[in-house]
């Protein structure tokens, strides 16, 4: 996410010989061999600082229904999402369907899988747990079994080193994948792995989990039971679940559940997306599967579906991705609802896209892409096959408020009639009176309203809609399918985003829950009044916050932060004279150890015995730490500016001008 790095889809290239504790681009990589693991030679290195997930995921049990586990498997793991500061692949692959989702698991063929901190950040944002693998398969897992398993004490050992990898960098358990034959005495052995690894998860991170994936049996064999039956249970028993593969017939997991009883939703039954040997074929039949299982009430293990955009299925990832993700919500339903708690804000951002803004201004038109910065994400419902003449999408190339998304409504309108669209479910219990703030813009006649719905414990439902005050909307139709008309008030005016307005209203509904925010589509009442017609209409909803009406960021001022440069390197650039390069780590911490969670941008403003530039916007971080790696200096810059733009989780963020920097020069 930079104008300093490689071109847009272009691959940056490791080291011949990476030395992870040499200063580089920080990057996400797993673990090899099990000497990695037990020397803890991966606190040592120059990206562990970066690869920290920022976000947390409060404690919380799983909930007693049926459960959907996604596998991530894409070309093999550690694609553009190893770039832990971000790249710059507008089109790199991602998950936005969370609200279709209770656990994500960061799967690679590599020993010990670390899931890159942008998936846990974004997972946690939106409720979801995140394990990663540890396997053993070949003959090298052999090799590596029998060392893991030689005796007890390394078998409680390695279970440690990796309960201390999830707490320290931040994400919720392992799924266990041993697919060697072992010799009988070794299972005595697995089993203390096994539960002591699950012991001390728990105890380290309160809601943890290890799951069991189903190959190795109870005697040592290597042989897939594609269900829970007494080969595997011994297993089952130790952890929190089985992950049971995908060859399985559909009496199968009937008879899971009933071997696993009280426990039956901790059973995953296996999909496999590409449709190798799975129940129902995978791909665009992955529903069958997802049938069976929710019929037999137990849960789900989906694998792969990075399937759509490995093998490009038309007519484009976004499209197919939304398609594909609705048949899962046909099936099995929304799991997971929000908001759930307040301050809430959501910029729709996917973490990619072809520019980036901030408060409304476009700071960068570099590609880029980067999960972390990944907004909430709206429920949308797949529109591709309908015939609404109204499309709903998030769109990047379109201008945005924040990040580098927002949602537009494009089509045709019907004076006269309204459109809805489905933002979001709630469950968000209302115990003040709060603001609903959100930036829209719009062409024509084209007006965009927000539809609130609240729900009190007797059941009755009390809904709002939200529109400009001042404005001509075809009230009496609106005002048929709302209880209230709530008139919004223009924000401060944005500065330098004319085309933005930012709109507000107080709403006190206190002891009822917010279930449902959805978006409006309506035309303005034409002057002088005419017969019905049909209209363009375009509309784009930019962002949108609730929050207590005595809710303010507040921003430590840059005084209270220590800011300081390590591996500082000038350098001549080789291939163009009279230019130079910088590479430099930036860390900043509170002086008061104020552990405030915050998001960062960071700016360069380049100065020389003349003239100072304009801040030049280089990237953003989640932790407090950025590594600048090549930044070019034209002939005369002598100093370098970098500032640290702080932005709070309500979408707010610290004017430049007020936020800590550090001068190099």
């Amino acid at each position: 996410m930079s104008s300093y790095e490689v071109a847009a889809g272009e691959e940056k290239p490791a080291p011949a010989e990476f030395d992870p504790a040499l200063p580089s681009v920080p990057v996400a990589y797993p673990l090899k061999t099990l000497e990695e693991l037990e020397s803890r030679s991966y606190f040592r290195s120059f990206h562990y600082p970066f690869n920290v997930a920022s976000v947390d995921l409060p404690p919380a049990e799983l909930p007693k229904r049926g459960r959907v586990l996604v596998c991530h498997d894409m070309q093999g793991g550690y694609v553009d999402d190893k770039w832990v500061q971000g790249g710059n692949n507008p089109d790199a692959y991602a998950i936005w369907h969370w609200h279709l989702i209770d656990i994500f698991v960061y799967f690679s063929h590599n020993l010990v899988t670390l899931p890159p901190p942008c998936w846990t950040n974004t997972a946690h944002r939106h409720g979801v747990k995140v394990l990663g693998t540890f396997i053993a398969e070949w003959e090298e897992g052999k090799q590596t079994c029998n060392k893991l398993l030689a005796t007890k004490a390394t078998a409680q050992m390695y279970a440690e080193r990796l309960v201390e990898l999830a707490a320290m960098l931040g994400f919720d358990g392992w799924l266990l994948n041993l697919e060697v034959g072992l010799n009988q005495e070794q299972i005595p052995i697995l089993k203390e792995f096994v539960s002591h690894l699950t012991q001390k998860m728990h105890d380290a991170i309160p809601g943890s989990l290890v799951i069991w994936y189903d190959a190795v049996t109870v005697d040592g064999r290597l042989i897939w039971q594609n269900q829970l039956n007494d080969s595997n249970k011994p297993f089952f028993d130790l952890c929190d679940g089985l992950f049971a593969n995908y060859s399985w017939a559909e009496r199968y997991a009937k008879n899971s559940a009933d071997l696993a009883g009280d426990r039956k939703y901790d059973v995953y039954m296996g999909i496999d997306v590409f449709g190798r040997n799975t129940f129902g074929g995978g791909q665009w039949t992955t529903n069958v599967a997802l049938d069976v299982i929710k019929k037999a009430d137990v849960s789900t293990a989906i694998f792969a579906p990075g399937w759509l955009y490995e093998t490009k299925q038309p007519p484009d990832f976004e499209t197919a991705q939304n398609r594909w993700w609705s048949l899962v919500e046909k099936s099995w339903g929304v799991v997971r609802h929000y908001p759930k708690s307040l301050p809430f804000y959501s910029n729709f951002d996917q973490g990619r896209g072809y520019h980036y803004s901030v408060d409304g201004k476009t700071v960068s038109e570099a590609p880029w892409n980067n999960i972390s910065r990944q907004g909430t994400q709206p429920f949308l419902e797949f529109s591709g096959d309908s015939k609404d003449l109204i499309q709903v999408a998030v769109d990047f190339k379109e201008s945005s408020y924040s990040g580098g998304g927002s949602i537009t409504f494009k089509g045709i309108h019907e004076d006269g009639k309204s459109f809805t669209a489905r933002l979001f479910d709630g469950a968000l219990v209302m115990e003040t009176p709060v603001h609903f703030t959100y930036s829209v813009k719009s062409e024509g006649r084209s007006m965009l309203g927000l539809a609130l719905e609240f729900s009190s414990d007797a059941g009755r439902r009390h809904t709002f809609i939200l529109v400009p005050r001042g404005s001509t909307p075809m009230l009496n139709q609106l005002e048929g399918n709302f209880s209230e008309v709530i008139f919004t008030d223009p924000c401060s005016k944005l500065q330098g985003a004319s085309d933005w307005v930012k709109r507000k209203c107080r709403i006190d509904m206190s002891g009822r829950t917010l279930t449902k925010i959805n978006a409006v589509c309506y035309t303005e009442k034409k002057t002088p009044p005419s017969t019905h017609s049909n209209a363009g209409f375009h509309a784009v909803l930019g962002d949108f916050a609730v929050k207590t009406v005595d809710h303010v960021t507040k921003f430590p001022p840059a005084s209270s932060w220590l800011v300081e440069g390590e591996y500082i390197k000038w350098s001549p650039d080789k291939s163009s004279p009279g230019l130079r390069r910088l590479s430099v780590k930036i860390k900043w911490g509170s002086k008061s150890r104020d552990s405030s969670y915050f998001r960062y941008n960071i700016y360069a403003v380049k100065s020389s015995a003349t003239r100072q530039e304009e801040p030049e916007f280089i990237g953003t971080a989640e932790v407090r730490a950025f590594y600048v790696s090549d930044l070019v200096l034209s002939p005369g810059v002598t100093s370098v500016k970098f500032i640290v733009q702080l932005g709070g989780v309500d979408g707010a963020f610290q004017g430049l001008s007020e936020s800590p920097f550090l001068l190099l020069s």
